[in-house]
């Protein structure tokens, strides 16, 4: 390791002027600037400095390196980010082993939900020296799919700060997982006298459909019915006793008197029911419970807008989640459809819950 008399020492590295460090490797990657054509690591960290390198590191802005000359207790950047996103990655989580820049990407192993601790996430990065930026809690993920970034900030962290934070993810583990989606068999009831006398053709089937296929759920079968809530309810206590995961309804959610749904699926036997919640468009929603199987209901708003309460809540339905009232009610905070020309749902704001 090359060491000169009057190099200062600077936190496990000692500087040195550029043409002096022939011979020497590079502690950390330099990176190269062009506007508009090219940013990213112009000499790799470990590169050994030939004299051809010398003019290009100048010209880079470079009038001094710096030579990695770590203490007891001192662990470099790479090295640290990889025990720091080993303790992040939990199940369903999985992580490169070459980090860049003391940067390592967190990426779904497997299609399934994103689960966050938010609670030891925020604690985690108020330890000095890491830090961890992640998407949103509670949003579906695809296999690959980047999921959160974790780095060590200075090139070089002493050991007890970095022992700190692996211990507080590990103690808080899992901060980052994904649930696959096993509730795949999925039946449901379209009621309204509109439809079932064919006054107006059912849209509800292909909309529902369209969406369980995107998360690997199948539709077994499709009732409709009149609003009548004793068969509704007759109905609703055959599926729930035959193979299914979940039972879906939609219409009849309204507070109008002929709108009876609801009133069936409670007639059916259900242990919980939660009517509304805070999202629009879907205030009218509602979901129950027979044992562990959810029954929810679409309401209207279902046919005419793209993105609803019930995008919301499937995967997380799903994923085996068993969501209440106080759930409903946090959808408040990204609740709001904001009715964009063209929807871009997932990538906006809707959804994204405290």
């Amino acid at each position: 390791m090359y060491k000169s008399q009057d190099a200062p020492q600077n936190g496990g590295m000692t500087k040195i002027k550029v043409e002096e460090a022939v011979g020497t490797r590079l502690a950390h990657d330099i990176t190269e600037i062009r506007p508009g054509e090219f940013k990213g690591p112009s000499f790799r960290r470990g590169h050994q400095v030939q004299e051809q390198d010398v003019c290009r590191l100048m010209r880079l802005g470079k009038r001094h390196l710096y030579v990695l000359d770590l203490e007891e207790g001192q662990v470099h950047e790479d090295n640290a980010v990889v025990e720091l996103a080993t303790a992040l990655a939990g199940p369903g989580v999985s992580f490169g082993n070459d980090p860049k820049e003391g940067k390592l990407q967190l990426t779904a192993a497997y299609d399934g939900l994103l689960k966050i601790n938010t609670r030891a996430l925020v604690d985690f990065n108020m330890i000095p020296e890491v830090m961890c930026a992640a998407m949103h809690n509670n949003v579906p993920v695809k296999r690959g799919q980047i999921v959160a970034g974790t780095r060590a900030i200075p090139l070089v962290i002493e050991r007890e700060v970095l022992d700190r934070a692996v211990a507080l993810a590990r103690q808080q583990a899992p901060i980052f997982s994904v649930k696959t989606y096993y509730r795949k068999k999925i039946r449901l009831l379209i009621t309204g006298n509109e439809v079932y006398d064919g006054l107006i053709e059912d849209r509800f089937e292909a909309i529902v459909k369209k969406k369980l296929t995107a998360f690997g759920a199948s539709l077994m079968e499709t009732v409709i019915l009149p609003d009548d809530p004793e068969r509704i309810a007759r109905t609703v206590r055959r599926f729930s006793e035959a193979d299914t995961d979940m039972i879906v309804t939609t219409g009849g959610m309204s507070v109008d008197p002929d709108d009876v749904t609801r009133h069936g699926i409670k007639q059916a036997g259900v242990d919980t029911q939660y009517y509304g919640s805070a999202v629009l468009p879907g205030a009218m929603f509602l979901l129950a419970y027979i044992g562990d199987m959810p029954v929810v209901g679409i309401p209207a708003c279902g046919i005419y807008h793209e993105t609803t309460i019930f995008d919301l809540v499937l995967p997380r339905l799903l994923a085996g989640e068993r969501l209440d009232d106080r759930d409903l009610a946090r959808f408040a905070v990204g609740g709001l459809c904001l009715d964009c020309p063209v929807c871009r749902y997932p990538a906006c704001s809707m959804g994204k819950a405290c």
